[in-house]
């Protein structure tokens, strides 16, 4: 699990979709700080059904860099 506090775009050549997974979240609050829990769950094909593959965190910074990174990446996106 992390918490990400910083967002850095980096180069790749690798330009490969994965499949898709579901993805669960939740949010709660922990010492006064609210923090959004993403957790991705394994393809069907997984031997254990239900697990979760990776977590992520967000607390309130993240949450508007990673804003503004959505709009960046998806200028006709409308709310």
């Amino acid at each position: 699990m992390a918490l990400i506090k910083e967002f850095r775009q980096v180069p790749s050549d690798a330009q490969r979709l994965h499949g898709p997974v579901t993805c669960g979240y939740r949010a709660f609050t922990v010492d006064g700080q609210r923090v959004l829990q993403l957790d991705t769950y394994g393809s069907p094909e997984r031997k254990i059904l239900g697990k979760i593959s990776q977590s992520i965190q967000l607390d309130a910074e993240a949450a508007r860099e990673l804003l503004k990174i959505i709009e960046e990446s998806f200028p006709n996106l409308t709310r």
